[in-house]
C-alpha cells in the first residue's frame, strides 16, 4: 500500500479535545477500508498567514498513513462535509518518517529554549544586575561630622 503524509487544519473555535475526536474518527475511517494510522500528532493552535474561511488562527494535526487511495478518498470526502475542517493536504510519500515529525521536534526545542531563558533570567535576578561592582564606602567618623 502506499505511504502518505496528511494535515488537517480545524477550526480555532472547537477545543483541543474535539480535535483529538476528530482525529479518531478520521483514522476510524483509514481502519474500517483496510488501512493504518502509525502515527498521529497534535500540533496545537497556531496563527495563520492569512484568514481562512474569517480564522485567523486553527488547530494543526498529522497523520502517518499506510492506506490504499480509496481510504484516503473517502477520509477526503468525510473532511469536505465536516465545517469544522477548514482545510486539509494529503501527499504521497515513499516511506514514512520515524519519530517526531519536524514540527515537534520544533516545539521541543523551543521550549528547551524558553527553560534556559528563564533560568538566566533567574540567575540574573539572583545575582544582582550585571556589571556593577560592590563599592566600599567610607565610614562616618565622629570628626567628619559638623
Amino acid at each position: 500500500m502506499p505511504f502518505y503524509e496528511h494535515v488537517f487544519l480545524a477550526r480555532q473555535d472547537v477545543t483541543a479535545q474535539q480535535v483529538e475526536d476528530l482525529t479518531a474518527q478520521y483514522k476510524g475511517v483509514i481502519e474500517s477500508n483496510g488501512g493504518k494510522v502509525p502515527k498521529t500528532e497534535y500540533w496545537g493552535v497556531k496563527t495563520l498567514n492569512f484568514r481562512i474561511k474569517k480564522n485567523r488562527k486553527a488547530h494543526f494535526a498529522f497523520f502517518n498513513l499506510d492506506a490504499p487511495p480509496a481510504a484516503v478518498t473517502e477520509m477526503e470526502r468525510q473532511m469536505r462535509i465536516n465545517e469544522d475542517i477548514l482545510r486539509f493536504l494529503t501527499i504521497r510519500v515513499d516511506a514514512l518518517e520515524e519519530g517526531p515529525s519536524i514540527m515537534l521536534q520544533k516545539r521541543d526545542r523551543d521550549e528547551r529554549r524558553e527553560e534556559r531563558r528563564g533560568e538566566r533570567r533567574r540567575e540574573r535576578d539572583r545575582d544582582g544586575p550585571e556589571g556593577v561592582d560592590e563599592v566600599e564606602l567610607p565610614a562616618a567618623t565622629e570628626e567628619a561630622r559638623p
